[in-house]
């Protein structure tokens, strides 16, 4: 299945139409299956996303209480270390929605330096995994066949302008890896070195995949991840939504494209 590329006017307009588009996704879920689980990507992007839902008129028109919030990737630092995707995401105006009816509960934020495990990243990893299988096995709605996870609805990433997406990174093993949910990233080509982040196959399970990309330094990734590059040099062209994968951008990132 072809990935749909929608461009939007600037990155402003690109954050309504995605907060736009993702409550009415929820909605729709939601009355067909009542409970919804959603990944949130971070960086600017995510953080535009997170504004514009919160001020939505139509954020309410969610039944907040029966979302569940991951991440696809996490800096792997002190919980409240202004690096983390979930900080970021409160500042901007994530804590809010429990006026709305979330359940903070229902917020799966990745394990940090300051949890039990400290310094072993792969314990923490392990630690997600787990708690990705145990909502799994406790919901009416499980993901795909051989991948312990909940039935992800929506999975937003953004992309970075080497294409990498959540914290997998063009030449590195972790896009290889099968066998689990969650992976250790030690080495991050870009600062802080130490990431958890979500695998290839868990990131597939989404019934969508929405990938989210503004600024002209994004161009050249948006080109080389649509126009068919391979996931090593280009991880963004390698992630697919079970039943459909957009790309939501902006006419910035969107220059190189035919």
């Amino acid at each position: 299945m072809s990935a749909q590329v929608i461009v939007h006017r600037d990155k402003t307009t690109l954050a309504a139409a995605v907060a736009a588009r993702l409550v009415t996704t929820i909605t729709d879920v939601q009355a067909e299956h009542g409970e919804a689980h959603v990944v949130l990507t971070g960086g600017s992007m995510g953080n535009a996303l997170v504004e514009a839902l919160v001020d939505s008129p139509a954020a309410p028109a969610v039944a907040w209480e029966l979302v569940h919030l991951w991440w696809g990737d996490e800096r792997y630092v002190e919980r409240e270390s202004a690096d983390r995707n979930a900080t970021q995401a409160r500042e901007a105006g994530l804590g809010r929605m429990a006026a709305l009816g979330l359940d903070p509960a229902n917020v799966h934020e990745l394990p940090a330096t300051d949890d039990a495990e400290g310094d072993d990243i792969a314990a923490a990893a392990e630690r997600y995994a787990a708690e990705l299988a145990r909502v799994a096995a406790g919901s009416a709605r499980r993901g795909p066949h051989g991948v312990d996870v909940p039935a992800f609805d929506v999975v937003m990433l953004g992309v970075g302008p080497d294409a990498h997406v959540a914290s997998l990174f063009p030449g590195k093993a972790t896009l290889d890896v099968t066998d689990r949910t969650v992976v250790p990233e030690t080495d991050s080509p870009k600062p802080p070195p130490a990431r958890l982040s979500l695998t290839m196959p868990a990131l597939c399970t989404a019934d969508e995949v929405w990938l989210l990309v503004a600024g002209e330094d994004k161009a050249e990734a948006v080109a080389a991840a649509t126009g068919g590059a391979d996931v090593h040099e280009a991880p963004a062209a390698g992630v697919r939504g079970r039943r459909r994968t957009l790309w939501l951008v902006d006419e910035a990132a969107a220059g190189d494209l035919p």
